[in-house]
């Protein structure tokens, strides 16, 4: 990637849910600390 963060290189977090690790993305910035599951249909699973 020429601009911004390579995909690696960001923070990632192993979903509640389902077990499996997910990477942060722009749209949790304001609150990746309580992001939990990795999508909305973990979320509903819980």
């Amino acid at each position: 990637m020429p601009n911004g963060v390579d995909k690696r290189d960001l923070p990632t977090k192993i979903c509640v849910a389902c077990g499996r690790p997910f990477t942060w993305r722009k749209k949790w910035a304001r609150d990746w600390d309580q992001v939990q599951y990795c999508s909305d249909a973990c979320r509903r699973k819980r």
